[in-house]
């Protein structure tokens, strides 16, 4: 079955690719099109080619199943050098989305029309690549150096109209009908002699060497370690400076190193393996239940997060907290993310007052009667949470969803404490909320595949990541983290500092250091639950007392402003603090331990280790599916650097 069709308007041919459900670049796709051209240039009853894709977006990106192959020909480069080489003007029509490969086959055409809504990318440096199809080299050639670079260092994709305001698309079209309207600009081009090949365009704003040097120097910072966008924008500088054969040389020896490297390897797992955590098989033909009416219980700032994603998702929220002055509270902290996301343009005027409809505030335990899903979000309590469920199951309808947002408690403990535990699940939102990517999703021994699959289909609606957990204490996360933690403690009674720890974990590629991420997320929770933990850990287990000092002296973090730093009036950035050296000290005494120094690959190795033999005896009780999961939790929700792979994988544990 052809995945290129070719149909005719007068003088005008519409090449159509088929290859749902992204029109991916398959070996098929570029035969096909290569074909295609070559035709086209024959027919002499053909003034101009329209291309075009059918299904719901345009050329999506190169088929990464093919990856792992040997390269067949044409390779891309060589069709999209062909279509800019065609004697009779090509326009691309774009709908959807012309991602990587897509966006390059656009810049090969000799003219680009939109519809407003689509969107232009290249995204390789996402996979731990570079543009290897002349996208580095076209691209600074029609919208400019600074622009190119921007887009292919981020990978974001930009706006029809931004593509338009950039020089990237010719015109934007009404959305009711791309074909027409390519056919109809088309006609006008048919008889006026064909543009420039943008290859053959000078780069009109070149970088001198030393501007050159500090935009490379700026992406490497913000990079911090991943080797694409460096690559990337220096492929980008290479346009400006050689002529379009060797650039085009330059741009895919660069691509093929990349694509051998540990590092896209890394990324590539990563892109399946986000893609594969709510593929869970005795799930599969499981109904998810209908979630229009959501409660809250507790209006902090988790609970808060978690209201504001789901106002955002199109549910209606009912907010319960204590008393009137606590509700007032947590809708003040609703709002306040509401209206960021208006003023961040993520939101409409017109969505910002339709969510505010959709949000109310109660004190009464009965408000949530309604609700088809009721998320705890109290205090870290195991006491507490009975006590919300107890009340939860004296109001709600029999076959309503309860869900505790626990970090740490026993998941089945509570469960067993509500009537129909079946209908009881852990949802585990990272903060803030609203933002974090990731949702442990736990499984009690009690849950329902219905209550379960419904958890799954809700972290769709939320444009949440799910991961299934077993229980354990801290599931998969937080149960790793403590024993990533317990290392640091140790590297401190040792020799090293929290400096030296959060110094070589930043080189490590994490975006914040362990103390550093401490401080901000507030000591008081994880010293909560060592508390909690005291009465049965083991007496000849090696505890710690560095951080509980800490906390003792009411030191919890930026929102107290000290913690393991301190933090001046107003300032996010912590400086040491002598307080925290001398109680380090105090307890290196006391242990009777000899110091020696830490080099920072010691310290990062460490880590490592401690994260893979946790995550390893996750795997070994079933309390995670697979290690690919594990990767995802960090990677979403700790900030592991996702071209490492995750921990599992930079470890060499994988499935």
């Amino acid at each position: 079955m052809a995945v290129v069709t070719t149909s005719k308007h007068n003088d005008i041919a519409i090449v159509c690719v088929k290859n749902p459900p992204v029109n991916a670049l398959s070996h098929a796709v570029r035969s096909e099109l290569y074909s295609a051209c070559e035709n086209m240039d024959g027919d002499n009853t053909v003034k101009a080619v329209v291309l075009i894709c059918d299904g719901r977006t345009f050329i999506a990106g190169a088929d990464i199943r093919e990856f792992n192959q040997a390269p067949q020909e044409p390779h891309l480069p060589d069709v999209i050098n062909r279509i800019e080489a065609a004697t009779k003007p090509w326009i691309a029509a774009v709908h959807g989305t012309a991602l990587g490969g897509g966006c390059e086959v656009a810049l090969g055409c000799h003219y680009r029309v939109a519809i407003s809504s689509a969107k232009f990318g290249l995204p390789e440096v996402h996979l731990g690549l570079i543009p290897g199809a002349g996208g580095t080299v076209r691209l600074p050639r029609l919208i400019g150096t600074e622009s190119a670079i921007a887009m292919v260092t981020s990978g974001k994709p930009i706006s029809a109209q931004e593509a338009l305001e950039k020089g990237l698309v010719d015109a934007v079209a009404p959305d009711e009908n791309l074909e027409t309207f390519a056919v109809e600009f088309a006609t006008s081009k048919m008889t006026a002699s064909l543009p420039v090949a943008i290859s053959k365009r000078p780069v009109a704003d070149a970088p001198d060497d030393a501007k050159a040097q500090e935009t490379l120097d700026g992406v490497s910072a913000k990079a911090r370690g991943q080797m694409s966008p460096v690559e990337a924008a220096g492929s980008v500088i290479d346009a400006g400076k050689l002529d379009a054969t060797e650039a085009f040389a330059a741009e895919r020896e660069r691509f093929v190193r990349l694509k051998e490297s540990e590092q896209s390897a890394a990324l590539r797992h990563v892109f399946f393996a986000e893609r594969q955590t709510a593929k869970i098989a005795e799930l599969k033909d499981v109904k998810p239940k209908e979630i229009e009416e959501c409660g809250i219980v507790g209006g902090g700032t988790m609970g808060a997060g978690i209201a504001a994603a789901a106002l955002l998702a199109g549910f209606q929220i009912t907010m319960l907290e204590r008393d009137t002055e606590a509700a007032e509270a947590g809708a003040q902290r609703v709002r306040k993310i509401l209206d960021g996301s208006l003023s961040r343009g993520l939101i409409s005027s017109q969505q910002r007052a339709a969510i505010g409809q959709a949000f109310a505030t109660s004190i009464d335990y009965t408000a949530l009667a309604r609700c088809d899903l009721v998320i705890e979000a109290v205090f870290e309590d195991m006491a507490v949470k009975k006590l919300v469920f107890k009340k939860l199951c004296e109001v709600c309808r029999p076959d309503a969803i309860l869900a505790t947002n626990t970090s740490y408690l026993n998941v089945n403990e509570i469960a067993a404490s509500a009537k129909n535990p079946e209908r009881v699940l852990g949802l585990h939102f990272f903060s803030p909320a609203h933002i974090m990517k990731l949702l442990e999703i736990v499984k009690t021994d009690t849950v329902s595949d219905e209550v379960l699959a419904t958890g799954f289909a809700l972290a769709k609606k939320l444009r949440k990541v799910p991961v299934l957990s077993g229980v354990c204490d801290g599931f998969i996360g937080n149960r790793i983290l403590a024993n990533y933690r317990k290392q640091c403690d140790y590297m401190l009674e040792e020799g090293a500092s929290p400096q030296d720890i959060d110094t070589a974990m930043r080189n490590f590629g994490m975006a914040m250091g362990p103390f550093e991420m401490q401080d901000m997320a507030g000591l008081d929770i994880g010293w909560a639950n060592r508390k909690r933990l005291a009465p049965t850990r083991d007496p000849k287990e090696r505890y710690v007392k560095i951080a509980d000092r800490i906390c003792e002296l009411g030191r919890f973090g930026q929102k107290t402003g000290a913690g393991w730093y301190q933090y001046p009036e107003g300032s996010r950035k912590g400086i040491p603090d002598p307080v925290v050296e001398d109680i380090i000290k105090q307890e290196r005494e006391a242990a009777g331990i000899v110091t020696r120094s830490f080099t920072m690959a010691e310290i990062q190795s460490r880590i490592l280790q401690a994260m893979v033999s946790e995550g390893q005896q996750i795997l070994n009780e079933g309390i995670a599916r697979s290690a690919a999961d594990i990767d995802m939790v960090f990677i979403l929700g700790y900030g592991f650097p996702r071209w490492r792979g995750g921990p599992m994988f930079a470890g060499g544990v994988r499935d």
